[in-house]
């Protein structure tokens, strides 16, 4: 299988499995306990704390939380920062569900949601960001970079404008950043000092880490208070005995994305401005959805009208190729993009996407064998579509393919 759809899930590295194994292999024991095994266990997390803390530029792993996954760190940060408040929060039209739906659950809850527009790039802008602000916003919480276009959203510039705003505010009244991180990190450079970011949430399997183990900074002055209770673990802020083997696991990842970031950043911007070049020449009728330029080294979206995506990912799954045409948490649905749609694609064309995502072992002979059976299969699912048909008998279109 060539497998392009590496912004669902990665996989596992096999250092990476090494690494759990050994865990397993130890006992794993429960890190909260007082004996000797326990005590390795708990040096073991704490290693991966600091592995973590130094992908994303934190002052030390104190700074860093372990969750179940992306999903839970997302719903822990915006719940919790509005946890004993009324008022009004910021995010964008483009966000992952795990921050709409969040949001929205809020908005059943009395709190007041401004969803951010976005250009035809899907990249939001910061004086819409600074405009949205009123007197009782709380929180505001906005992507690094959207999973399905791989657009890079410029956070930095709107945590220095928070930060100024912040300023006219008394510490009560601050307003509270979080962003999602989980498509971005490993993949570019992040500092959450320089971000100005309160709260980033992360997973471990997006970057050849672990399923199931999630990640969230929360800065050191924060007191960002729990949303599962229990026990007193992660420093009585997140109930539940630890995943020891998948933390140790995916601080390795960490550890091994920040050593290779330089070199793999510009080996994936290489291959993907290769194969967007190559479709995009190939195929009448299809375009890059996404910042050409401001976008993640290894995401790609496009969309070719008068097809949809289903059909496409069937046909290139019958070739042994994987691919998507959108968030996998969203795959089985039937619905057009929120993203496309919201970048102001049609329903037509926001239903003729297609994502692939390249990974740390994709290579140009598996772009160029994408390329070699893509063709083929737009031009049968063109020939049996009717508006394409109807067009083409109109002169609307009229290159052949």
């Amino acid at each position: 299988m060539i497998y392009l759809d590496n912004a669902a899930t990665t996989p596992i590295r096999t250092e990476v499995i090494e690494a759990m194994t050994k865990c397993f292999a130890e006992g794993g024991a429960n890190p909260s306990s007082i004996y000797g095994a326990a005590w390795h266990s708990k040096m073991a997390i704490d290693k991966a704390r600091e592995q973590v803390a130094a992908m994303i530029g934190a002052k030390n792993g104190r700074e860093i939380y372990f969750t179940g996954g992306g999903t839970e760190s997302v719903n822990w940060a915006i719940k919790a920062a509005v946890i004993g408040k009324t008022g009004h929060i910021i995010t964008t039209a483009v966000e992952h569900h795990a921050v709409t739906h969040t949001t929205e659950y809020l908005q059943k809850n009395g709190y007041d949601v401004t969803y951010l527009a976005v250009d035809q790039y899907g990249m939001v802008s910061v004086s819409d960001f600074e405009a949205a602000i009123r007197p009782d916003t709380i929180l505001a919480t906005i992507m690094l970079a959207n999973n399905e276009v791989g657009t890079t959203m410029p956070i930095a510039d709107i945590g220095a404008a928070l930060k100024r705003i912040n300023l006219e505010r008394s510490e009560a009244n601050r307003i509270l950043f979080h962003t999602d991180a989980i498509t971005a990190a490993g993949h570019i450079p992040i500092n959450v000092e320089e971000l100005g970011v309160d709260m980033l949430s992360l997973s471990a399997h997006k970057i050849y880490g672990p399923q199931g183990v999630g990640a969230l900074y929360i800065r050191r002055s924060l007191a960002l208070p729990p949303i599962i209770h229990g026990g007193g673990q992660e420093r009585g802020r997140r109930a539940g005995t630890e995943n020891v083997a998948g933390i140790v696991g995916f601080g390795l990842a960490c550890e091994l994305a920040v050593s290779e970031l330089a070199t793999e950043y510009v080996r994936l911007k290489d291959l993907r401005d290769y194969c967007i070049k190559c479709v995009l020449e190939t195929i009448p009728y299809s375009q890059l959805n996404g910042h050409p330029t401001e976008r993640l080294p290894g995401n790609i979206n496009f969309t070719f009208e008068f097809i949809e995506g289903e059909g496409m990912l069937l046909m290139l799954d019958a070739k042994g190729i994987a691919a998507s045409s959108g968030s996998a948490c969203t795959s089985g649905s039937l619905d057009p993009s929120h993203v496309l749609l919201a970048m102001g694609l049609p329903h037509e064309k926001a239903h003729g996407s297609l994502r692939i995502t390249l990974g740390k072992y994709t290579t140009k002979d598996n772009l160029d064998r994408f390329i070699e059976v893509l063709l083929p299969i737009v031009e049968r699912l063109r020939s049996m579509s009717p508006l394409w048909h109807e067009y083409k008998k109109a002169g609307i279109v009229t290159t052949p393919l």
